[in-house]
């Protein structure tokens, strides 16, 4: 198989994936579950990822269709990339088993399907807020929680946000 293989084969829809998973939890794989944007992938988005992948043995990456990411609020710029060359450049990791795009506003629904043995947000969240409309609340956090799951929350590196990499490019 050649590496570009490789890496398009972690890219699956929800069927596929939910048989992967299926299959890895048989086998007793821990899976771990994030999700993101990941509009310009940077040293903080890869930082973030190995960490996270370090919980499981299976690292999932749910990522943002292009209409999501509009409707997050992040601009009209935003994304600056499509959604098939961010979930490329996601599966190219190593350290990453799967792939999956999704359209909602929020990951509620994969997370409830792919029942993950842990979740992981970013520093800005708050895994003790249990305050839905609270913005550190870990959507999800109570679906996994209540199936015997862990929660986890990795600090950012300072400075390292595809925002802050906008806003240079702008001032240059």
């Amino acid at each position: 198989m050649s590496h570009l293989s490789s890496v398009t084969n972690k890219i699956v829809d929800l069927n596929q994936l939910l048989i992967q998973v299926e299959n890895w939890k048989k086998t007793n794989q821990k899976v771990v579950f994030t999700n993101g944007c990941f509009d310009i992938l940077h040293r903080g988005h890869v930082e973030y990822l190995a960490q996270a992948a370090d919980f499981g043995s299976k690292l999932i990456i749910g990522v943002n269709s292009d209409a999501s990411v509009k409707r997050q609020g992040k601009g009209d710029s935003r994304p600056l990339q499509d959604e098939y060359s961010r979930t490329l450049l996601i599966a190219a990791l190593d350290f990453v088993a799967a792939v999956v795009v999704f359209d909602d506003d929020t990951p509620f629904d994969l997370i409830n399907q792919l029942q993950p043995n842990v979740l992981i947000k970013g520093g800005d969240y708050d895994p003790k807020c249990t305050d839905k409309t609270d913005k550190k609340y870990i959507v999800g956090s109570d679906v996994v929680l209540n199936n015997g799951g862990a929660v986890e929350v990795i600090q950012f590196v300072p400075g390292y946000s595809t925002s802050k990499i906008e806003e240079k490019l702008k001032r240059s």
